[in-house]
């Protein structure tokens, strides 16, 4: 793990790669802006003490590397046929140049490679993953992609890989991959009908998916059976916790719901009505999951070990974070109801 001055470093060039892409005129800066990001979280990744970060780096570099390589040969391929500076373009342009994005930003079905990264990284860096490192493969997306079949049969698996792929695990990690694989079908749903709307959908996700990450990493679990033997000083971070998992299931009480909730609306506005029923169905079953988590905390009569001392005392800055992250994503119930009444 580099040090404290290296990492802002890192993470500055990160979102220097983001902003290089999303505001080139080109797509040969765009895929510059791609490498740079690349370049610099790879390092944040690896741990020279840690066997299982640097496996997890290796991984994602190759993947990556393939990625960059496949998308750069499109791009030369579009300029000897179309031109450079270009997005207007052919049938088949828009399907050939979204592939290698799609396997950048790890939607089905090609997210072969995510459960596994994911399950060697620390949790600021599967935050990172989750939610960063997603924003410029999906704003270069938005200048293509349209309602078709390809961007259809990508939604469907998309959603469904991510609500199937989270039933039959334990890990906490595998749990939020197969969630943001979910949500990326999401996402996908509403770059197809409004720029602005992905926007919204991707910055709310993006603040459930790090008040998550940050209630999990202050509890210390990373498998669901640990979640038992948090002891009762630590109820407040067991509702934390568990409230924002929820919130982003996108039950309807909490923020998680509202940017669901406006893109079920686009869809049957844009008459797709079969594929929000799917969406929504599938959305349910990820709801599923999470209940089964939260459930044991939930109930009255849990049981909780006494020799777990483990205290939180002493993290005041990451209690701090966590309660300020998990109230943003409990206030959903004020800010739909004031959308409501507006309406």
């Amino acid at each position: 793990m580099p040090s404290n001055s290296t990492k802002i470093l890192l993470l500055t060039t990160l979102v220097g790669g983001v902003l290089v892409s999303v505001s080139s005129n080109s797509w040969l800066g765009a895929w510059m802006g791609l490498e740079i990001n690349l370049m610099s979280f790879i390092p944040l990744m690896s741990n020279v003490k840690n066997m299982y970060n640097t496996e997890a780096s290796l991984k994602y570099f190759i993947v990556q590397a393939l990625a960059s390589a496949t998308l750069l040969f499109m791009v030369v391929m579009k300029t000897l046929t179309e031109d450079l500076f270009t997005f207007e373009s052919s049938t088949y342009t828009p399907m050939i140049i979204c592939t290698p994005l799609l396997l950048k930003s790890g939607a089905a079905p090609l997210h072969w490679w995510f459960p596994g990264v994911m399950e060697g990284l620390s949790w600021e860096n599967c935050a990172l993953l989750m939610t960063v490192q997603k924003a410029a493969p999906l704003m270069l997306m938005s200048y293509l992609i349209e309602i078709n079949a390809f961007t259809l049969s990508i939604i469907l698996l998309s959603t469904i890989v991510g609500s199937i792929g989270g039933l039959n695990q334990t890990s906490m990690r595998k749990i939020l991959t197969y969630s943001s694989i979910n949500h990326t079908g999401w996402m996908l749903i509403a770059l197809t009908t409004s720029e602005n709307l992905w926007m919204v959908y991707f910055a709310i996700y993006s603040t459930l998916a790090l008040t998550v990450v940050s209630a999990i990493k202050l509890s210390g679990t990373s498998f669901i059976n640990q979640i038992m033997l948090t002891n009762k000083e630590t109820t407040l971070m067991k509702f934390m916790m568990f409230t924002s998992l929820l919130s982003l299931g996108g039950l309807p009480p909490f923020l998680g719901f509202l940017p669901k909730w406006i893109v079920i609306q686009a869809m049957i506005t844009n008459s797709l009505a079969p594929l929000a029923t799917i969406v929504v169905v599938t959305s349910l079953i990820t709801l599923y999951y999470y209940l089964k988590i939260s459930y044991s905390s939930f109930v009255i009569l849990n049981t909780e070990p006494k020799w777990n001392l483990k205290s939180h005392k002493n993290e005041t800055t990451k209690n701090i974070t966590a309660v300020v992250l998990s109230s943003i994503s409990l206030t959903g119930m004020v800010v739909c109801t004031v959308i409501t009444n507006i309406n």
